[in-house]
């Protein structure tokens, strides 16, 4: 099944209309029919099963069929605090931070980082990676599309991660696994977490001792990962953990044969 994403005011009481490119892609390129079924979320976060009734030109006219109010986002806000990596790494991160149900990626300039960006080549990059979280949200039928922000440094990446509920910050040197274990159990159903990943060359000393007394600086464990290996391994625990969360609080389901 097909995902698309609309703006909440496409969405009507018992019909969507999808305008722009997708109009294009889903009548040329993909060649859809009247009858058709696709899934469709809106900006709001609610995602629907529709029907396709009409294929025009300029519009698509879909037919609502059901919708989903529990949708497929995570029950805590994630925001992942991505150093900037060398080559194409970036583009990784961010697709498959996306699968893994990431809400916002901000990319940080750090002390050790290879890669350096005007804000030429920023603003070009930035619409490549939006571009590439859209293309994700759609294969992994998020019922959001998370942002892609604009390259900050590390003191306004630090700043900002503040206002999270939760703040960890995996470190190559850091040893043990208590910490991290402890940090799990402690976030709660709901809060904002922000994970802090460093560049290729590690944080920089004075960039550890800025965030250790505000931040909870943990191990991933006794193997040195690259910052992108770094990034999905601790995307992939949290939403694991979030799921797992969920799981647990909602009622049990007993069924039986009579």
């Amino acid at each position: 099944m097909y995902q698309f994403f609309v703006k909440q005011e496409q969405v009507g009481k018992d019909f969507i209309t999808i305008t722009g490119p997708d109009v294009n892609h889903m009548k040329n390129v993909l060649r859809m029919k009247p009858g058709e079924i696709v899934r469709v979320s809106s900006t709001d976060g609610h995602d629907y099963r529709c029907g396709v009734l009409e294929l025009t030109d300029t519009f698509v006219q879909l037919d609502i069929l059901d919708s989903d109010i529990a949708g497929t986002e995570l029950s805590g806000r994630i925001y992942l605090f991505q150093a900037l990596p060398k080559g194409d790494r970036m583009e990784t991160v961010i697709q498959k931070a996306v699968e893994l149900g990431v809400y916002a990626i901000i990319p940080v300039s750090m002390k050790y980082c290879v890669v350096k960006l005007n804000a030429q080549k920023a603003q070009a990059k930035a619409k490549r990676w939006q571009a590439i979280a859209e293309s994700a949200a759609k294969q992994s039928k998020r019922s959001r599309i998370p942002i892609v922000r604009p390259v900050m440094d590390f003191g306004q990446a630090v700043s900002c991660a503040m206002e999270c509920d939760c703040r960890l910050v995996p470190y190559e040197n850091e040893s043990g696994m208590r910490s991290t274990a402890e940090a799990f159990r402690s976030i709660k159903a709901g809060e904002s977490i922000s994970v802090m990943i460093g560049p290729e060359g590690g944080f920089a000393p004075e960039e550890i001792a800025a965030v250790r007394e505000h931040m909870r600086v943990l191990s991933l464990g006794k193997r040195i990962l690259r910052t992108d290996t770094a990034a999905v391994t601790m995307l992939s625990a949290l939403m694991l953990h979030l799921e797992m969360m969920e799981s647990a609080a909602m009622p049990n389901q007993v069924t039986g044969v009579s």
